[in-house]
């Protein structure tokens, strides 16, 4: 049976894939803050599939918790066939922001701990001759909409890199860029769902599904449906002065002030 590692697993994207991978009938290591969310999320995937769930609590913040998960990735004798590095949450501090306190969080959970964590299951992979680490990014990476933005265009390219280093060696890589996706996060982060039109919202569960496809073709940058396709397009080959006239649109518009 192979086994598959989501961070954040238990809400959102993350939970989305766990749920996926479990119903393909992989066995489940999956890693987030809350130790009761975490029991009840391997209950419920448990008696829906029969897979095996093991939890590991850890704040990836923590640099000490992000190791254990890293020599966890890393046990030869309990392999994990696929990683989704998917914590992560909305910065929510502006670069002008006097504070580092809320920078600092997401450079240690969304940069920091996805070098971390693919090192280790790249390095573990390799040895075996396969593999998939997936990578969650954004399509928010190839706009400019702050730190959120700038940390998402970074792991862009570091999977992609990651993938340069991996070729040949039977493992995947893929950095997932999904645009609005109907989750937790963007209450949390205090953003205006309504302000978001409606054809641009993307299901969790159907994001997933076609990021494992993407996967399945080879894939290294995997952006679901043909709207946000388009759109990406769009961005990767505009002028950059015309994206950053979108983005202050967009951030005007998300925050129902006038631009």
């Amino acid at each position: 049976m192979a086994t598959s590692c989501v961070t954040g697993g238990t809400s959102g994207i993350g939970l989305a894939f766990a749920r996926a991978l479990a119903a393909r009938g992989d066995a489940l290591l999956l890693v987030a803050r809350d130790a009761d969310r975490l029991a009840a999320v391997a209950a419920e995937l448990t008696a829906a599939h029969g897979v095996p769930v093991e939890v590991l609590v850890a704040d990836l913040a923590d640099r000490e918790a992000a190791a254990r998960v890293a020599a966890r990735l890393e046990d030869a004798a309990r392999p994990v066939d696929t990683l989704v590095n998917n914590a992560g949450f909305s910065v929510g501090a502006a670069l002008l922001d006097p504070s580092m306190e809320r920078h600092d969080l997401a450079a240690e959970v969304m940069m920091r701990s996805v070098v971390l964590l693919q090192g280790a299951a790249g390095r573990a992979m390799r040895a075996r001759g396969a593999g998939t680490i997936v990578n969650v990014a954004s399509i928010a990476g190839f706009v400019t909409q702050g730190h959120y933005s700038a940390i998402k265009a970074y792991v862009v390219a570091l999977t992609e890199s990651l993938a340069v280093e991996l070729a040949g060696s039977g493992v995947r890589v893929c950095a997932l860029c999904p645009g609005y996706v109907r989750t937790e996060f963007h209450a949390r982060a205090g953003i205006r769902g309504s302000s978001i039109p409606g054809p641009l919202w993307m299901d969790a569960d159907a994001l997933v599904a076609e990021c494992l496809r993407d996967v399945d073709r080879g894939r290294v940058v995997s952006v679901p449906q043909a709207r946000w396709k388009a759109i990406h397009g769009v961005l990767r080959h505009a002028p950059r002065p015309a994206v950053r006239r979108l983005s202050a649109l967009l951030s005007s518009k998300r925050r129902g002030e006038t631009p």
